[in-house]
């Protein structure tokens, strides 16, 4: 079945239309254009920033012309993963869909519904010829995943609204009211060549994959799998036992997903492989049994590889390792306040080492300032001996449990189904903590239906729950004054 028969097949055929277009983040031109052509093809006013942002708006229905003016947001970009075999190229190809039961999956791919069914539901909104609603802005932000550049550059004269709906979140029966803020931190620093004697050594790469992975707020106290944390321990290890040298590493590509595959190339001695055989026999047994609950597709191999013999020095090697391996990663603390949320986190993201240098990043989030600062200062201290900085922190989203938005979407909700949402703050990061800042006294919200697995080839978007969130979005657009 196309994903086009779905119901209401307004959203489902926008959300096709824009994840025909390659949209990562920092390369959205031909989407932001796309946006730009959708809102002229309608008559509708439409504008488009510096950075990207593209706002439309259409006029309130007959009757709420004078109503306050209501902002509809979404992000345009979407977390570029796919399975580690995939010869998908995101640069050039839309993402492949497909139907499997009550759920829209990709094949070997990001989704994309975080956040392109938000997206697809503001620009069902925009094309609707018979919705009630008030008059309407609709924000489409750039660059959400990787730093909210598109809400950052937002100044409070682009936006006349008083109450906004941020269409990101990925729970349908959560609404969401306050979010972490976090920062990137980067690691970077050099190490002496050293050459070994390629007649006395063989190079093996062990490559790791079969993680779950996942979104480095929403899933992180799961407690999963880090491929980065698995792949230095496992080196660690090999180094003690059998006097390896590191050649090169390479894991992650982005801050805010849970590595979930990777490789690294060490270097033998020709008299110490069968001990390397054994010792890595072992050590891949302890860590698939370590992670069996959360990780059980884990898959650790070695195989023989040729490449040039300059390896880590033994002083940075161990360095790196350790420092790795110390940082805080997964979660750091537990909010006081409210139940069951994480407060403060750090997830290690990527690590690349070759040819003389090393590059690591991690994303460290908190709903408080001071304890994602001394976080990021742990990190530090860890890696003395490379050079440390913190890029793009964005605020957090402090919640108003007694905002007017707030108690009309609980009253939708509860007339949708009968009993009221859940009301909560999340550990991920929301622009509406950015948005905030510069509209301090706009209402804001944040719901959507349900998204599993993001950030990761697994992700998936529940058909059902798409349909419930539509019928929650057009009731309070209906009920709103």
């Amino acid at each position: 079945m196309s994903i086009t028969n779905l119901e209401p097949t307004a959203i489902w055929q926008h959300f096709e239309a824009i994840n025909a277009i390659p949209r990562a983040s920092t390369k959205e031109e031909e989407i932001t254009q796309f946006m730009i052509a959708f809102g002229t093809s309608l008559n509708l006013e439409t504008s488009v920033d510096a950075i990207g942002n593209v706002i439309i708006r259409k006029a309130g229905t007959p009757g709420k012309e004078d109503h306050r003016t209501i902002v509809l947001q979404g992000h345009t970009d979407m977390v570029h993963q796919k399975e580690p075999n995939s010869n998908f190229n995101f640069d050039t190809q839309g993402i492949k869909m497909f139907v499997d039961g009550d759920w829209v999956k990709a094949k070997e791919t990001t989704l994309g519904a975080d956040n392109g069914i938000g997206v697809a539901a503001i620009m069902a909104v925009l094309s609707s010829k018979d919705l009630e609603h008030p008059p309407i802005e609709a924000l489409f932000t750039v660059d959400e995943e990787m730093g909210m550049t598109g809400a950052m550059a937002l100044t409070k004269e682009q936006l006349n609204g008083t109450m906004l709906l941020n269409l990101d979140s990925e729970e349908d029966d959560i609404i969401t009211i306050g979010c972490a803020g976090g920062v990137d931190v980067l690691i970077d620093g050099t190490y002496d060549l050293e050459l070994l004697d390629a007649k006395k050594y063989s190079l093996f790469e062990i490559k790791l994959s079969g993680l779950a992975g996942g979104h480095s707020g929403v899933e992180i106290h799961l407690n999963q799998a880090n491929a980065i944390i698995v792949l230095a321990t496992c080196l660690e290890q090999l180094v003690l036992k059998t006097g390896c040298y590191i050649h090169s590493i390479n894991v992650g590509t982005l801050t805010n997903v849970i590595p979930r595959n990777g490789w690294a190339i060490v270097a033998i001695e020709k008299g110490k492989q069968e001990v390397f055989s054994q010792a890595f026999t072992k050590i891949s047994t302890q860590l698939k049994e370590k992670y069996s609950a959360t990780d059980p597709s884990m898959k650790l191999e070695y195989v023989k590889t040729k490449n040039t013999t300059g390896v880590l020095d033994s002083k940075t090697q161990n360095k790196l390792l350790k420092a790795i391996l110390t940082i805080p990663n997964g979660v750091y603390s537990m909010s006081k306040g409210i139940a069951d949320l994480v407060q403060t986190s750090n997830n290690i993201a990527i690590l690349n080492v070759g040819d003389s240098k090393f590059h690591a990043a991690c994303h460290t989030r908190s709903s408080v300032d001071q304890e994602r600062n001394e976080l990021a200062g742990k990190i530090k201290e860890c890696f003395a001996f490379a050079e440390v900085k913190e890029v793009g922190p964005y605020p957090g989203w402090e919640p108003n449990p007694e905002s007017e938005l707030l108690h009309l979407t609980k009253k939708c909700y509860a007339e949708l189904h009968g009993a009221l949402p859940l009301v909560k703050s999340i550990h991920a990061g929301l622009e509406c903590g950015i948005l905030s800042g510069t509209f301090p006294t706009m209402q804001m919200v944040s719901f959507g239906p349900n998204i599993l697995g993001a950030h990761s080839p697994e992700e998936r978007l529940q058909i059902s729950s798409t349909q419930k969130f539509w019928k929650l979005l057009t009731t309070l657009l209906k009920q709103l004054e």
